[in-house]
């Protein structure tokens, strides 16, 4: 037998089961081996057999018996929030798997947070129309994923933040714009630099300098600007410029329904080029799973164009 099997069967000896973690949880909930029973449908005896084997398996005492009480100890109380969030990430899990229902191909994304509201989901449909077996198990993110350790097949993030090793499409270039809600804004027209300067600029946190880059390239001193709310996302800076908050230098591609509606306006004709524009990113085994190719076939070539209203 090798090192390696010896290892995992010594593993194995100590690693609780399920029946016994959950034996052990409605123990410590309920503080008698009945009402755990009661709660999970089995005999008394069988819960005071899993709690039995489980401490002989741990060669710790998990409870104090008082009385007919079950009363943790020290080893229990440590042992408790680790089994709690086992049980609960085990539950998730099982949910996840139950929430793609008849669908054949799962599609795992991660996708900046205000490009996956305002620009990628309400496009899906469209997707969803050509693939109607694909379905998609969705997270945001602000970070590079490691598609080694990540199993996501595919993110869509800045150019900046894939990570060495994935492969890359790009998939829209990045121009920033200066917009408002209309009452900020004169009735015609709009707003040269050194008129923007002199009202609140709403803050992106995770991308500060995006303001500054704005009036060096006008050419003004950005000491003088007045410095506004600051907000995480570019979806968090959008709403607050719709509440009237200030003005909300932005992508292009995110503020086409706010001007096609009304909500807000450009306030400014001149717009900014990024030179980190979004991308695909993705590993190379990505390109053997059927679902994947067709997602990525679609949104580089058949997905609807960013739509940006009047300018």
């Amino acid at each position: 037998m090798s090192n390696a099997h010896k290892l995992a069967l010594m593993r194995h000896a100590y690693t609780p089961t399920l029946p016994e973690l959950q034996a052990f949880v409605q123990a410590a909930k309920t503080g008698t081996a009945t009402r755990a029973a009661a709660a999970l449908g089995l005999t008394q005896s069988a819960i005071s057999r899993a709690l039995t084997t489980l401490e002989a398996r741990l060669g710790v005492a998990l409870f104090h018996r008082i009385r007919q009480r079950l009363v943790l100890s020290d080893a229990g109380r440590a042992l408790l929030p680790e089994a709690e969030r086992m049980l609960a990430d085990l539950d998730r899990a099982a949910l996840t798997v139950m929430s793609f229902g008849g669908h054949r191909d799962v599609l795992r994304l991660a996708v900046l947070p205000t490009f996956a509201a305002l620009w990628l989901i309400p496009r899906l449909s469209r997707f969803a129309a050509i693939a109607p077996e694909v379905t998609f198990d969705m997270t945001a993110t602000l970070a590079p994923l490691d598609f080694e350790r990540d199993p996501r097949d595919v993110a869509i993030l800045r150019a900046q933040r894939h990570l060495r090793g994935a492969q890359v499409d790009i998939l829209a270039e990045e121009r920033l714009v200066v917009v408002a809600a209309p009452a900020l804004l004169p009735k015609a027209g709009m707003l040269e630099d050194v008129d923007l300067a002199r009202l609140p600029l709403l803050q992106q946190a995770t991308r500060p300098n995006l303001w500054l880059d704005w009036f060096l390239n006008a050419g003004l001193d950005p000491i003088t600007i007045l410095r506004g709310a600051r907000f995480e996302q570019f979806g968090m800076v959008l709403a607050a410029a719709r509440a009237g908050l200030g003005l909300a230098l932005v992508p292009e591609l995110f503020v086409g329904p706010d001007l096609a509606s009304g909500a807000l306006r450009l306030a400014s004709a001149r717009s900014m080029a990024s030179d980190t524009p979004y991308v695909l990113s993705y590993p190379q085994r990505s390109l053997d799973i059927a679902a994947f190719v067709r997602f990525r076939d679609w949104i580089l070539t058949d997905a609807p164009p960013p739509v940006t209203g009047n300018k």
